[in-house]
């Protein structure tokens, strides 16, 4: 008894003649990794740089680079870590602290929250409001510090810390609401269902089902807000009037009324580079999720 064969449909055919052979996606593979690894070097390159000039005497960076280092010429101080700690920059440090951590804390429950309801409950306006938030994304922050500090002094807001809170909170919202709701909106319609089957209001859903579910979209926009509020410059110049300082703005103050000690910019930079590579490295494994989660249905 002999097999009845049928020949493959066109579509199989196509398929099949589309497909890259194996060493195709291999050199492919292999060309991905090494434009990376270029990437990579060059990226890499004028930070070991900047790592090396900081522990290197001002008479030295001036007379010479700092690949010269690898050549012999190696006189290794802590000169300049000790300098800019005594500009003030431990205190700056603490200050940027204080003033990220709120900044990121705050405005992350507060588009939860908003970002939940947006995805989960019916109410008239909800696809309008959202548009609106969206559209807030475009607003450049620097229109708003006339506005912000004339409502600010009516309020009686003396509070240095308090006005760059609610001014990074402000402006920090649409973005966190957009990929929250993205993210949250994405979830299984059935899980929902299944909280409200066994008795859960909304809250009760939203707190012990949505948060835990949402950490890869939480820890996303935490690098952006935290990266965001930790490197601002201007709105804390503009705020911090008590006589205060962060460090974007001790940072500014460190080259001298001349630009004379630039030197002392690079140990400054490492001392303020720590916490934000420490935040990222943190939260790398969540920060693709997060962002590409929502983006395609099905």
């Amino acid at each position: 008894m002999s097999a009845q064969t049928t020949a493959p449909p066109e579509e199989e055919l196509e398929r099949e003649a589309l497909k890259p052979s194996k060493d195709e996606g291999d050199s492919a593979s292999w060309g991905a990794r090494l434009t990376l690894a270029l990437v990579c070097i060059i990226f890499t390159i004028p930070t070991l740089g900047l790592l090396i000039s900081s522990f290197r005497p001002r008479e030295d960076i001036i007379s010479s680079g700092w690949w010269t280092v690898f050549t012999g010429n190696v006189n290794f101080s802590l000169d300049n870590y000790t300098a800019v700690l005594d500009e003030g920059m431990g205190t700056a440090f603490a200050n940027s602290l204080a003033v990220a951590v709120p900044a990121t804390v705050i405005p992350i429950l507060a588009a939860a929250f908003a970002a939940y309801a947006f995805a989960w409950m019916d109410f008239r306006g909800r696809e309008f409001l959202f548009v609106i938030f969206v559209g807030l994304l475009v607003v450049p922050l620097q229109v708003a510090f006339v506005p912000l500090t004339q409502l600010f002094n009516a309020v009686g807001i003396q509070s240095d810390f308090l006005k760059l809170w609610l001014a990074h909170t402000g402006f920090g919202m649409p973005l966190a609401v957009y990929i929250l709701r993205n993210y949250i909106g994405s979830l299984p319609r059935e899980v929902i269902e299944s909280a409200k089957v066994d008795g859960a209001n909304h809250f009760a859903t939203f707190w012990r089902l949505i948060m835990p579910l949402s950490v890869p979209a939480l820890a996303a926009y935490a690098i952006f807000q935290f990266l965001w509020t930790w490197n601002d410059y201007l709105v804390a110049l503009i705020f911090m009037t008590g006589g205060e300082e962060v460090v974007t703005v001790t940072l500014a103050e460190l080259v001298g009324s001349r630009g004379q000690d630039w030197h002392l910019l690079t140990a400054g930079a490492f001392i303020s580079m720590t916490v934000p590579l420490i935040v990222f490295f943190a939260l790398q494994r969540f920060f693709v999720r997060g962002l590409t989660a929502g983006s395609v249905k099905g």
